[in-house]
């Protein structure tokens, strides 16, 4: 028992979910009743990390109710402060002070559930951070505390223009927790969110529900495997594609009563709190509202919409015609191959991912079973190193001895190569192992700040389920697993070089419209032969890297957008109006964006729509905004020469160092020296075709 004790005890971890990572709260945080247990821990310090590792059930517990108190001590004071005598030291500093010193502490809470192997530890870790985010939740609501905050956002007397975005940032979330509303008012809008959670979830739990099956004849099932040039065995074959889609399709038909429940319970909400409608409400925290020039004239009917909503509406419609082109001759391609296998028999939305598939896999001549060979982890990893430390100007060393929650985590410092100046950590723990979170991720463990002089260095986790060597056989990735272990590498690097002067705009917690372009650009470095051959080898011998064919055909791989497009535009629209036939309105946008390919008839696209339910209702642009912006950025300062330190340091220097405390389209400009631009992206899409 002694033993698996002190083996649990030295395990390390980390995570960033919930309210708790992101409004985390209290100052100056003691642990008087541990002090004892942690002096007796046999590990090596990691000067400037306050990451607490391998705590205990009771341990986590007991931490969060410290942070729990003394978070509320802090709001307390501040709350109790005149509003005739407000000043920067006795308001915002203790809030600055408190989200810079606690946001570690509240990780070490909530990290466990995702990588520690005890289920009695995971589920303390849970009920943590239910403690914290109910907390936290309170916390947001203080009429006393906003009070102050307003009082001193009145006085004007601000001491940078990072004081005064903090300031404006801590009112505008209290103001959309209603704090500015009557009581009345503000009840109906708790009673609102409570009704928008319970539908969301619905809409979930109904499509997570959903057994409906589709039965077929043996025949039926043999021609889809079958690569025949039978006219009568390709019917068959296409009519069983249309029903699998079909049935697809039209699956949880009654989420779409929940879904325009949901939308108009959204618009009440939006209202309430000022806004026209509710993707105004959504966006006007995001980069797109910012950006407004550049766009194409409207259509008269959506004349009377608000100018956020107008400005990614027309970003979508602009994107969407610009692809038009390159869309046209790809589906002229597929037609003619459908045409050759099928006859003349019209080619419907059902028989795009088919012949995509095949035009793939003629055209290309790849086999990625073959590409995963060139792909051994610690290459990968390697290679990436070389990469992010060449370009950005750093310098990765391992930390020897540190304590870690398990034998497979490795932590490194990270330094400036130029100054050797320490910048901050990265844990890394990428191997596959029960009870741990099942996806590729960067978690927050510690964020930068700035505050009187005294520097906090960040501290990041990258998470993944990748497997290991085993009995010699080396662990390879797919080409897939390859891209999206370089795009989150590119979040521990941005992490680590936020140099922003308070923790709210330090680590990852940016704009989300803007907080994915650094990654978006450095997955760029997949597709380019000569980093592409730093991250490859064959695994028998892997001084044999990928050759220039395999690499060019990886480039060209095709990635149609336009459906993208056409969901991102429906959830735009149905957020910015109301009363909208939602069927009605899919059938139109389908014609319109996919080049005449009508709908398939009989399905209902809105009812297995999740991403408008829950999590990016209103902004499902923002991936293809920030496709679009790391596009240009990489064709103004990079393609030609991707390994230009000269670029990589001014890029992380302009743009990866000032985290959230300026605006996202200046921080960009600045970098660029002119608008940014859609041309690149639609430039490199053309000539993937």
């Amino acid at each position: 028992m002694e033993v698996e004790r002190k083996r649990r005890e030295r395990r390390n971890l980390i995570v960033l979910t919930g309210a708790a990572a992101v409004l985390a709260v209290a100052v100056n945080f003691a642990f008087t009743a541990l002090n004892a247990h942690i002096k007796n821990r046999k590990k090596k310090v990691v000067p400037g990390s306050n990451v607490r590792i391998n705590l205990s059930a009771s341990e986590i517990l007991r931490l969060a109710d410290h942070i729990v108190a003394k978070s509320k001590e802090v709001h307390d004071t501040v709350a109790s402060v005149p509003l005739d005598k407000v000043t920067y030291a006795n308001t915002i500093l203790p809030l600055v002070e408190l989200e810079a010193q606690q946001f570690p502490l509240i990780q070490s809470c909530a990290f466990p559930k995702l990588v520690s192997a005890s289920e009695d530890i995971r589920k303390a870790s849970t009920e943590a951070e239910r403690r914290i985010d109910a907390h936290v939740s309170g916390c947001s609501k203080r009429e006393d505390v906003y009070r102050v905050i307003k009082a001193f956002t009145a006085r004007g007397d601000w001491m940078s223009s990072e004081v005064k975005r903090f300031a404006q940032y801590l009112v505008q979330d209290f103001e959309r927790n209603g704090l500015n509303l009557t009581s009345t008012k503000r009840e109906e809008l708790q009673r609102l969110r409570a009704q928008i959670d319970e539908l969301s979830m619905r809409y979930i739990r109904n499509l997570n529900d959903d057994n409906a099956f589709l039965l077929f004849h043996d025949m039926e099932l043999v021609v889809c495997l079958q690569n025949s040039s039978s006219k009568n065995i390709s019917w068959s074959q296409g009519s069983t594609r249309k029903s699998v889609a079909v049935d697809y399709g039209r699956r949880c038909e009654v989420n779409l009563s929940v879904l325009e429940k949901l939308i108009q319970l959204r618009h009440k909400l939006a209202r309430l709190l000022g806004y026209s409608n509710y993707a105004e409400y959504a966006i006007d925290r995001r980069m797109a509202k910012s950006s407004t020039k550049d766009l194409p004239i409207l259509p008269n009917d959506i004349n009377d919409w608000s100018e956020n909503d107008l400005i990614v509406f027309e970003f979508l419609e602009k994107i969407s015609g610009s692809l038009t082109e390159s869309a046209s001759k790809e589906l002229s391609v597929l037609k003619e191959m459908k045409r050759k296998e099928e006859g003349e028999i019209p080619f419907g939305i059902e028989d795009l991912p088919y012949y995509v598939k095949k035009i793939k896999e003629q055209q290309f001549d790849l086999d990625f079973g073959v590409v995963k060979q060139y792909f051994p982890i610690n290459l990968v990893l390697s290679g990436i190193f070389k990469i992010c430390q060449d370009l950005f100007g750093l310098r990765f060393e391992e930390v020897v001895g540190a304590e870690v929650w398990h034998q497979d985590v490795q932590l490194f410092s990270v330094f400036d190569l130029s100054s050797g100046e320490l910048m901050g950590y990265f844990y890394i723990d990428i191997y596959s192992r029960e009870g741990k979170y099942g996806h590729t991720c960067v978690v927050s463990l510690q964020n930068g700040s700035w505050i009187n002089s005294t520097r906090q260095i960040p501290v990041a986790l990258l998470i993944s389920q990748l497997q290991k060597e085993v009995d010699g056989r080396p662990g390879l990735l797919r080409f897939s697993e390859v891209v999206n272990l370089l795009h989150e590498f590119g979040h521990v690097v941005h992490h680590i070089c936020n140099r922003a002067p308070f923790a709210r705009f330090s680590g990852l917690r940016l704009d989300p419209d803007f907080v994915e372009i650094p990654s978006l650009l450095l997955e760029k470095w997949c597709y380019e032969s000569s980093s592409l051959k730093l991250i490859s080898g064959f695994h028998q011998d892997i001084t044999k890297p990928i050759d220039d064919e395999m690499c060019k055909s990886l480039k060209r791989w095709w990635c149609s957008l336009k459906q993208e497009i056409l969901y991102c535009l429906f959830d735009q629209i149905i957020h910015s109006t109301e009363n909208v036939d939602m069927n009605g309105l899919f059938k139109h946008l389908h014609s319109k964006v996919m080049l005449g390919l009508p709908m398939l008839e009989g399905t209902n696209p809105a009812s297995c729509f999740p991403r408008t339910a829950i999590g990016y209702e209103a902004t499902c642009y923002s991936r293809i905004w920030s496709e679009v912006f790391a596009a240009d950025i990489f064709a103004m300062k990079f393609r030609g020469d991707i390994f230009n330190q000269n670029a990589g340091i001014h890029f992380r220097n302009k743009v990866l160092a000032p985290g959230g405390a300026k605006d996202p389209l200046e921080i960009l400009s600045d970098f660029l020296g002119r608008e940014p631009s859609i041309q690149a992206f639609v430039d490199s899409k053309a000539h993937s075709v």
